[in-house]
């Protein structure tokens, strides 16, 4: 087997070059994109103690490094949400489904007892792969 072309992608944030990873990586049909929080491009959280609006505001930064790597929303196949305070979930899932419902893709979700920074209430990771579709197939 060859090698398999690999793609990063950056946000544009400095701490990228200071410390060595990526937005997301792309590897061949495979779209991998890391803890996606609310930080704005000029270091400010936004939506502070909004966990809902901290949700929406990380899955559309996801959407778009995803369209940027040439995948989209219904392509993906795992999202996995990190929250500090389970008792928040229904507000941070009702984010989440407005834009998964249909996609279904599997989910964790797990409460932390901190993300990197205090403001953050939410942090979500999502694996999408290229060319992928969903069927109607369920297992009793």
């Amino acid at each position: 087997m060859g090698l398999l072309k690999r793609e990063n992608f950056s946000s544009g944030a400095p701490f990228e070059e200071t410390v060595g990873y990526s937005r997301a990586v792309k590897v061949d049909n495979m779209v991998f994109v890391g803890g996606t929080t609310s930080t704005n491009s000029k270091g400010i959280v936004e939506g502070p103690e909004d966990i809902y609006l901290q949700t929406k505001i990380s899955l559309k930064k996801i959407e778009d490094v995803l369209l940027e790597a040439g995948a989209a929303i219904s392509e993906v196949i795992r999202v996995r949400i990190y929250v500090t305070d389970i008792t928040r979930a229904q507000e941070c899932l009702k984010a989440y489904s407005e834009l998964f419902k249909s996609v279904k893709p599997v989910i964790t979700m797990a409460e932390v007892s901190a993300l990197a920074r205090p403001e953050h209430l939410v942090e979500i990771e999502a694996d999408a792969i290229i060319g992928s579709y969903k069927v109607s197939k369920s297992i009793g």
